[in-house]
């Protein structure tokens, strides 16, 4: 059995490759010896890719890693208190609508089977999932066993789960160092791993069917994502003796996945200072071989709920200019309440500028060709072209019509008199009128 990063390593170029090579503007080439160095992945589960059902919405596979353009994840998923797979669809065709690449479906509520399988088979994007919410969903962590743990990873990789976070590098040994913390575990898959581990004195039990998950995962070619059970949940835990103790043996995890033949990527903070970013990357980069690092913000300030979604995104701008290359968005509710559709859209805008901007800042072939098209047509006062251009054209169409027609060569921030684009263009055509 082959994976994406087993073909990659024997020299072969797949449909999936060619795929993501295309969308990328790259060659094939380039895509195949990332995947084989482990720099990229393309999580592309075979039965996601080639649903059985012929009205499933078939895969189109992206490729995550620092060589292609930066790629965000939306989370989506129901909860105990609210939702269902009808309402979590609508947040699905949001996500795409609004630019994410991936999706995660973290349902904790409700026919999670039923809400997984209603996603996947009308997602063209890459799901996710976190599957150790649906091995305690009618009883607690502490009854669960290695058998339910190897079942409910099959089931889901059967149903076509792109990608698994599996939080495998939280081991016993790392509980005290979490417990000196302000805010402890803040990931729901570590602290129930955590529990089950002190109830059992025992080992995560995810370390220790760590090559078993793997097998599994080679045979639908599933991609890890390596969860960080101890990502830091405010900016007092960053950087701390616990979140570096778990990275490293997310290194060692992401060798031991290559081994197995299985494409792997790691996750990553959480709450940082924006001064520490960087040097979180850098750290990950080296630790991981490479590996693609998968970021949640990070969240650079702990007082805006609310607005999580902007200190979220200043930090995910410097963490992809640092070298992350998968974006995982927060909404304005993050620390509130479940997102609704809206929020939806307002975390897919935000981490879309913050991939964006990183590629233009990081030199991304082609990336900035958008902004230079979109500086002409504010040159030329070409308002339909700024609107075809605008990422979002329907705000920026509604909000240009809110005091002017627009057929005018300014706008209501300064009137015709005060527009300095005007001024400015009318001294370039005197100028140039003047050398003829």
């Amino acid at each position: 059995m082959t994976t994406q990063y087993t073909d990659a390593l024997n020299g072969v170029i797949t449909e999936q490759m060619r795929r993501v090579a295309t969308r990328e503007n790259v060659s094939p080439e380039l895509i195949r010896d990332e995947l084989a160095a482990g720099r990229l992945v393309i999580p592309a589960n075979r039965v996601h890719l080639n649903p059985s059902d012929p009205s499933a919405t078939p895969l189109d596979p992206c490729g995550i890693g620092r060589a292609v353009s930066t790629k965000i994840n939306a989370n989506i998923g129901s909860s105990p208190d609210s939702s269902c797979k009808d309402a979590e669809l609508q947040k699905l065709m949001w996500a795409v609508r609004y630019g994410a690449d991936a999706v995660m479906d973290l349902s904790t509520g409700g026919d999670l089977d039923e809400i997984r399988t209603h996603l996947i088979a009308n997602s063209s994007i890459p799901m996710g999932t976190v599957p150790i919410y649906s091995m305690i969903i009618d009883k607690p962590v502490e009854e669960l066993t290695r058998d339910d743990i190897l079942a409910t990873i099959a089931k889901q990789a059967a149903q076509g789960v792109d990608f698994f976070t599996i939080h495998a590098g939280l081991l016993r040994s790392h509980i005290p160092m979490a417990c000196k913390r302000k805010l402890g575990i803040v990931s729901r898959g570590g602290s129930l791993l955590a529990k089950w581990m002190e109830h059992h004195d025992s080992e995560n039990p995810m370390y220790e069917l760590f090559d078993e998950i793997s097998a599994i995962m080679l045979q639908y070619d599933v991609a890890y994502s390596l969860g960080d059970g101890l990502r830091p949940g405010c900016l007092a835990d960053a950087s701390d003796e616990a979140q570096f103790a778990e990275l490293d043996v997310l290194g060692e995890l992401v060798l031991r996945a290559r081994e197995s033949g299985v494409q792997v990527m790691v996750e990553g903070p959480g709450h940082v200072p924006f001064n520490e970013i960087e040097m979180n990357i850098k750290r990950q980069q080296e630790v991981c071989d490479g590996a693609p690092f998968y970021v949640l913000g990070p969240i650079v300030s702990d007082v805006f709920p609310g607005y999580d979604h902007i200190p979220s995104t200043i930090g995910a701008t410097a963490a992809a200019c640092a070298g992350a290359s998968f974006l995982c968005y927060v909404t304005p509710s993050e620390h509130l309440s479940l997102p609704t559709p809206e929020d939806v859209k307002a975390g897919c805008i935000a981490y879309k500028i913050a991939a964006h901007a990183a590629d233009v800042a990081n030199g991304l072939p082609g990336a900035r060709d958008w902004d230079d098209a979109m500086a002409d047509a504010r040159a030329n006062f070409e308002w339909d072209k700024q609107f075809e251009l605008a990422y979002d054209s329907d705000t920026a169409r509604d909000i240009r019509g809110r005091d002017l027609d627009t057929d005018v060569n300014y706008c209501s921030m300064c009137g015709h008199d005060w527009c300095a684009m005007r001024i400015s263009k009318e001294l370039k055509e005197k100028i140039e009128a003047a050398k003829e």
